[in-house]
């Protein structure tokens, strides 16, 4: 009979077999996993499991960084408080003086029998989204038809015109930048009164086109609504010339210009109400309607003349 001891450590299968076993298992896992999805419901199982490990193992960081963000936050609101009493204080004066000269304007209006201005009336939005089309620039707010809102509202933030509205849906509106490409705004410059049309450029600047290359323009000239085109109600800031390239061989200059508003900041905006259109006076509808009955009748009368010539 054998009486050999038993071996000290019990041995099985060889590690280069074992390791092979698990990589083949591994691989087969993966392919069957990608092909039928099979372990889906088990790691959805596993995730539901250890979230609340995760949750645990995230809360001391969370706390440092939402400790840090607060004291941050405070100290920017105090920051931004001090700076906004700051400039209210800087431009008290100039407030108190713009009022008395709008109210000293408005008697000389009634004095001379000249219409004011209609005031500004609008609607704050938020603005949801850009436009997804990366050649426009275009935003998405959350008004639309159920607010009142119509196509062709400017649309302005405390700084000046942003846009206007081009789309309107029940819920929803879409404002086309003054910086898109298919946007134009009737301007006049604040210095000396003279009046262009500024285009955007879609890259965040605008051009104020048919200019003569010896206009008089000059940089940091500041550009207003004319309301000559009826939408955009007179007065409202829109951009600041930056640029101009004046060329004796072309008619015209090139001038560059920046937005004053932030059109690519912020996210709240006012829509601004469209100017209501004005009714002609009758005297005046009668001498037009009667100045065309006349003109008719004398181009009838010259038709007339001329039928009997040729005859």
């Amino acid at each position: 009979m054998d009486h050999q001891p038993p071996p000290f450590f019990k041995r099985g299968p060889a590690p280069l077999a074992l390791l092979s076993f698990y990589a083949a298992l591994s691989l087969a896992l993966l392919v069957v996993d990608a092909r039928l999805h099979t372990l889906d419901v088990l790691r959805r199982t596993l995730s539901v499991l250890t979230h609340p490990l995760q949750q645990a193992a995230q809360t001391p960081a969370q706390v440092i960084g939402n400790a840090a963000g607060y004291f941050s936050s405070i100290a920017m609101l105090v920051d931004e408080n001090t700076r906004i009493k700051r400039s209210q204080t800087d431009r008290s004066a100039t407030l108190l003086r713009t009022q008395q000269l709008e109210a000293e304007n408005g008697r000389l209006r009634r004095l001379l029998g000249i219409k004011e201005r209609q005031p500004a009336i609008g609607l704050a939005t938020r603005i949801l989204y850009a436009a997804r089309d990366p050649f426009s620039r275009r935003i998405v707010v959350d008004k639309g038809q159920q607010e009142g809102i119509v196509a062709g509202q400017p649309v302005a933030d405390d700084a000046g015109i942003v846009g206007q509205v081009t789309r309107v849906f029940p819920f929803v509106a879409e404002v086309t930048l003054i910086t898109d490409k298919d946007q134009a705004v009737p301007v006049q410059i604040v210095r000396n009164g003279l009046r262009s049309v500024v285009f955007g450029l879609g890259a965040g600047q605008l051009e104020l086109r048919y200019m003569p290359a010896n206009a008089d323009v000059q940089n940091d000239d500041l550009l207003v609504t004319s309301g000559l085109d009826g939408i955009f109600l007179p007065g409202f800031p829109v951009a600041k010339v930056v640029h101009i390239e004046r060329d004796a061989s072309y008619s015209f200059a090139r001038i560059t210009c920046t937005p004053v508003a932030g059109v690519e900041n912020f996210g709240e905006v006012m829509v601004l109400a469209l100017p209501e259109a004005d009714a002609l006076p009758e005297s005046l509808v009668k001498d037009s309607s009667g100045e065309a009955d006349k003109a008719g009748e004398k181009s009838a009368r010259n038709k007339k003349k001329r039928l009997k010539r040729d005859g």
